[in-house]
């Protein structure tokens, strides 16, 4: 990785200059945090689960019409993808109460919703990547009123395609956390791509039969067996995990 120039590092990635102009390297870790940064460990190999159930992610959704960022898999822990420049919100869709939400209201986990919710929180550890209302975002000028529709439009369709391919698994998508970047265009502007990542770092996954947990929360909450539980979700996916490269 020497050879690269680091363009920042992030706690689950790090982000180098690509080989093409407007390109960059997206370099998945096994360092996993929770609670703002506070907890902080590791879980062997997940940097290449991630980086995988990420290109499948990335490529069915573009033949679903969303436009992404990503280009290519590059080796089991690197992607190039289109340079972009990120909103500094995250578009959370939940399906089911859990998490914040089920701390927040008081209400137990597990609670189907009649409808998914959509909602924004501000990108800013220090601060704690606290929830924003939308006319927050517009009277701050984050975004204008085309993106924020732009954004939840895609989520709700992202979401409906993804509940669908993992009940096929037998896994309930509870919740994710998405991104999005304004990719430049030439002299036409730029328009709103998905950014980042989806992986189980930033979705919460329910086996159907067992109600197991099989994501980062089972880092969060001390359950054990996040490797396995990754593992998983890439094998129920049809993802070979054989490493193809040594590093």
């Amino acid at each position: 990785m020497s050879d690269k120039e680091m363009l920042y590092e992030g706690k689950a990635k790090i982000l180098y200059k690509g080989p093409k102009p407007n390109t960059i390297i997206q370099y998945f870790k096994d360092d996993a945090t929770a609670f703002n940064n506070v907890k902080k460990g590791t879980i062997a190999g997940k940097g290449i689960i991630n980086n995988k159930i990420t290109e499948l992610v990335m490529i069915r959704l573009a033949q679903l019409g969303i436009p992404t960022h990503f280009l290519e898999r590059m080796s089991d822990r690197e992607q190039l993808c289109h340079e972009v420049e990120i909103i500094p919100l995250e578009v959370i869709a939940r399906n089911t109460v859990a998490g914040s939400m089920a701390k927040t209201f008081g209400i137990e986990e597990g609670l189907r919703l009649r409808r998914p919710i959509i909602e924004f929180s501000l990108k800013d550890d220090d601060l704690g990547d606290p929830l924003i209302p939308e006319n927050h975002i517009l009277a701050l000028e984050i975004c204008d009123q085309e993106e924020l529709i732009e954004m939840m439009d895609m989520t709700a369709k992202i979401n409906d395609f993804l509940r669908g391919i993992f009940a096929g698994i037998g896994l309930e998508l509870i919740d994710f956390k998405l991104e999005f970047g304004r990719l430049s265009d030439g002299d036409e502007g730029h328009f709103l791509v998905l950014a980042d990542e989806f992986s189980p770092d930033n979705c919460r996954l329910w086996d159907f039969e067992t109600g197991e947990k099989m994501d980062k929360d089972r880092f969060r909450r001390d359950l054990g067996g996040e490797v396995e539980a990754y593992q998983e979700v890439a094998r129920r996916l049809g993802i070979s995990l054989e490493v193809e490269d040594e590093e």
